[in-house]
C-alpha cells in the first residue's frame, strides 16, 4: 500500500490552518492550539516547510510563520516532497543510479517512470487551497481583555 507518513498529513493540516488564519503571521503554539497537532510536531514541521521555502519564518517579538505564497500556488506535491523527499514509487524511479541490483536487466526499466510522472502530475494539480476547502475557519481573535478572562463589559 502506498501511504504518506503522518508528518506529511499533519503538514497539510498545519498549512491549511495557516491559509485560513486571520493573522498573516502565526506562532507555533498558536498553530498547535488551532490544529490539535502537538507543539513539538508543529515545530518540526515548520522547520521542514521553511527549509523548503513553503513557509517563511519571521524573527522578533512579533515573529512567527506565514505561507511563502498564496495557497493557490502551493501544490500538494511540494508539501509531500518537503517532508518525504522525491515522489517515487520504487527506488529505480527516483533518478538515482545504483538503487537496484537488477537495473541493467530489468524489463520494467523506464516504464515505472510513466507511472511516477502520472502520480506527480496528479499531485501537482492539487493545491493547498483545494485541500483547505471545507477546513474549519478559525474564530476571530478575542480582544485582550476577554482573552485574559476579564469581564467583557463595564457593567459586569
Amino acid at each position: 500500500m502506498f501511504r504518506l507518513n503522518r508528518l506529511t498529513d499533519y503538514a497539510v493540516v498545519v498549512m491549511a490552518q495557516m491559509s485560513h488564519s486571520h493573522a498573516p503571521v502565526r506562532t507555533a503554539p498558536q498553530i498547535s492550539d488551532d490544529t490539535g497537532v502537538p507543539l513539538p510536531t508543529v515545530a518540526k514541521l515548520l522547520n521542514s516547510l521553511a527549509r523548503d521555502g513553503l513557509i517563511t519564518s519571521h524573527r522578533g517579538a512579533m515573529g512567527g510563520y506565514s505561507l511563502a505564497r498564496e495557497p493557490e500556488r502551493i501544490t500538494v506535491a511540494e508539501i509531500i516532497q518537503a517532508l518525504e523527499g522525491p515522489i517515487a514509487l520504487t527506488a529505480c524511479v527516483d533518478g538515482a543510479p545504483g538503487h537496484c541490483e537488477s537495473q541493467s536487466l530489468c524489463p520494467m526499466r523506464g516504464n515505472w517512470d510513466k507511472v511516477n510522472r502520472a502520480i506527480r502530475g496528479a499531485l501537482e494539480g492539487v493545491t493547498l487551497a483545494d485541500m483547505a476547502m471545507g477546513f474549519p475557519l478559525p474564530l476571530p481573535p478575542r480582544p485582550q481583555s476577554q482573552a485574559r478572562g476579564e469581564a467583557a463589559g463595564p457593567n459586569q
